[in-house]
């Protein structure tokens, strides 16, 4: 039994006998645990009864945890010794998308060598002259809502700067959401995250027995994202055939050319959940990042200057921030995401499953049991951040002279940890120091609500159900 964790002096405990919320018979938690809330439902039991604690899904108990540290020690075991929820694979499987988040095992390793490969340092640096003219566009697509006085939904202009900003990267085609109004390939992509989320916490596969309208929706959506992702295979293939002897120009035509070679583990139907995962995966975290951001700078006068200010002597006379190496000096607006991040986690919840026995923290854990992480306590805990309520985005900047309390990056759970990390984090701060700077240089900001109207949900990632924002042209 792997041991991780345990003091051993610790009296070890089992699952059954961890605290958990009283349920009902036979359903026991379930009715309790509304998907679109969960993180939020199991942020408050963790107040109440510590950690671990126990929940029941039905008869299914799962574990869960707050601990930074013990978050940290799971992660570094993976692959080997703990997995995602099993339901995650099998549901990714069902709608063509068992790619690099959902693999596991064998097939994980090659498709995380691709994906790491294609979202480097040096890839991204190379792309940058493609990402600095698809900022640009963005900031057409604002300058006209902010002539016309039209109030924004902010997260959903910052999915279709994502969108064609991965599909530019990774594929080699750029969708052009920005120049559209309708029809739209981010309005299919959208309805996966929740129906993911509805799917992993169900009881059992509902939908392989009862369409429900959103099952109908999801099925009408997926057909439509096949298609796209298929036609999009075939150009790369196209492409390739017509200069043979030129080295992969992108991520899908990596994957391609790995297909093609003798022995290769590389099937056609992960070249398709991959595109499709890196499709999802950068709509939604990283324009979620930025719209969590965006609510703290709109309600804080003295932020918004300091970033002109700083946008301002890095970007000069450029539109956006003018080359790569420049991006450095826009610390500022990356902390401001990275403190949203950290009271906002967009992952507010890891899964995972022991693949043998294990002892987590003095509990004795067979294998198989599901356990749910929750990032955001460790990153209000006082001992790992000095302050851990309050928006203070220069904690990022200069950790080291914080005389006055605790700042622990390794309880900053925002990209995961291990050797499964974001494979995005890098493209994710490029993206992050564009946006804002851009923003911050060109136009004043405020919330078109109360901040407080807004809502956190569970849609797989931790979402704002709306953020909409009244931009103000600067002189």
């Amino acid at each position: 039994m792997a041991d991780l964790q345990l003091d051993t002096n610790e009296t070890l405990r089992n699952v059954a006998d961890l605290p958990c919320p009283r349920g009902l018979p036979l359903l026991g938690n379930l009715l309790q645990m509304a998907p679109s809330k969960l993180h939020l439902t199991l942020e408050q039991w963790a107040k109440r009864f510590g950690s671990p604690f126990r929940v029941q899904l039905g008869t299914i108990p799962v574990t869960v945890w707050t601990q930074a540290d013990l978050f940290q020690a799971v992660m570094r075991e993976r692959p080997h010794q703990y997995r995602r929820f099993a339901p995650i694979e099998s549901v990714m499987a069902e709608m063509g998308g068992n790619g690099v988040f959902s693999a596991e095992g064998s097939a994980w390793e090659p498709q995380r060598r691709l994906v790491m490969r294609a979202l480097s340092f040096s890839n991204i640096k190379g792309f940058y002259p493609t990402l600095a003219a698809i900022t640009e566009r963005l900031l057409i697509r604002l300058q006209e809502a902010a002539n016309e006085h039209r109030t924004l939904e902010m997260t959903q202009e910052l999915k279709r700067y994502t969108v064609d900003v991965t599909s530019t990267l990774a594929f080699g085609e750029d969708p052009h959401t920005l120049e559209q109004e309708r029809g739209i390939i981010q309005e299919q992509l959208g309805l996966i995250p929740p129906a993911l989320m509805r799917r992993v916490t169900a009881l059992f596969p509902y939908w392989h027995y009862v369409t429900l309208p959103q099952d109908r929706r999801l099925a009408r959506a997926m057909v439509e994202v096949h298609s796209y992702v298929r036609k999009m295979i075939e150009r790369a293939r196209e492409r390739m055939s017509q200069s043979p002897d030129d080295p992969p120009r992108n991520l899908l035509e990596a994957m391609l050319a790995a297909r093609n070679e003798p022995d290769s583990t590389v099937t056609d139907e992960q070249i398709s959940a991959n595109v499709l995962t890196l499709l999802v995966a950068g709509e939604d975290t990283t324009a979620n990042a930025i719209a969590w951001g965006l609510m703290y700078i709109a309600a804080d006068s003295h932020l918004q200057d300091r970033l002109f200010e700083q946008s301002c002597a890095v970007l000069g006379q450029s539109k956006v921030c003018p080359d790569y190496d420049a991006l450095k000096h826009l610390d500022l607006c990356e902390a401001v995401c990275n403190e949203a991040l950290r009271l906002r986690p967009v992952a507010a919840i890891q899964t995972f499953e022991p693949l043998t026995d294990v002892r987590l923290g003095g509990v004795a854990i067979p294998a198989g049991t599901r356990m749910l992480l929750l990032t955001r306590p460790g990153m209000l805990d006082p001992r790992n951040f000095a302050r851990p309520e309050a928006f203070e985005p220069d904690r990022w900047r200069h950790p080291r002279d914080l005389s006055d309390g605790a700042h622990e990056p390794k309880a900053y759970l925002a990209f995961g940890a291990g050797p499964r990390v974001c494979p995005g984090r890098y493209l994710a701060a490029v993206e992050m120091r564009l946006v804002i700077s851009m923003l911050m240089r060109h136009f004043k900001i405020e919330l078109a609500i109360d901040p407080a109207g807004i809502e956190e949900v569970s849609a797989f990632t931790m979402v704002p159900n709306r953020m909409p924002v009244r931009l103000t042209p600067r002189d």
